[in-house]
């Protein structure tokens, strides 16, 4: 994890243009330089102990797993490589979400917005939330918006320790390959719970730790174990987990009505 991956501003609203999204940023920067790095400037809870960083990691453990380096915006290219469609089957995990036409969905961790682009076609009176800490990400995934004509994804620039989401005001929170890279874990999916509606859903894919053969970095997979241990902590309840998928599992969470 570097600080130049990171972004710690807030968007509120309608994403207006990506010129104001990198004024907020020029701001930023001049409060990071106080700081070094923006984690510099978030009190680390007592959930968290550090070590020293493995190859992959940030050298911060959460419940027993060291949190993995977020990859940057330099690697975009990785999220919408051809292959993926193969390899990860990513419209039938959108299947298996079964969205309704009015869902305000959230794609935290949406990168360049590879699922979010998909999922809007299939909640054409809802929207999508995309929500990212780097703006990099965000402008990418605005060109890709206009490009094709998409007016239901917002983009969001959230926080290291915030999903910058309203209250009760999303229908289903959906985090692909990206849960186990969030550097404060515990106060973003408290976020994240908050920003539920009643009986609202928690969707993570994430890439098979009990598979050996799945080439993927250690730290930038998890265990079914681990992460229904995780989602019970911020008072997620497990609904289902899916292992159809080739190389990720898809784990349903719903918060209580």
């Amino acid at each position: 994890m570097t600080c130049s991956s990171r972004a710690d501003s807030r968007q509120k609203g309608l994403f207006p243009s990506i010129s104001s999204v990198l004024r907020s940023l020029a701001l930023v920067v001049v409060v990071w330089s106080l700081t070094a790095c923006g984690t510099a400037a978030l009190q680390v809870s007592p959930e968290y102990q550090t070590i020293a960083p493995s190859a992959d990691g940030i050298g911060r453990v959460y419940l027993g797993r060291e949190i993995a380096q977020t990859m940057g915006h330099q690697g975009a290219g990785w999220l919408d490589r051809p292959s993926r469609v193969l390899q990860e089957r990513p419209r039938a995990a959108i299947a298996a979400l079964d969205l309704h036409p009015t869902d305000i969905v959230a794609d935290i961790g949406a990168g360049t917005g590879y699922f979010a682009r998909r999922i809007a076609p299939l909640v054409p009176q809802g929207r999508v939330l995309a929500v990212d800490i780097q703006p990099e990400m965000l402008a990418l995934l605005q060109t890709e918006l206009e490009a094709k004509g998409i007016e239901n994804v917002e983009p969001i620039l959230g926080q290291l320790d915030s999903p910058n989401l309203p209250p009760s005001s999303i229908d289903l929170a959906l985090m692909v390959d990206a849960y186990h890279e969030f550097a404060y874990p515990r106060e973003v999916m408290t976020g994240v719970v908050a920003a539920l509606k009643p009986g609202g859903r928690v969707v993570l894919a994430e890439y098979k730790a009990e598979n050996p053969m799945i080439m993927i970095k250690r730290l930038h997979k998890m265990s079914v174990a681990q992460v229904r241990r995780e989602m019970a902590v911020v008072g997620l309840e497990w609904v289902k987990t899916d292992d159809s998928l080739p190389e990720q599992h898809l784990l349903f969470f719903q918060k209580p009505a």
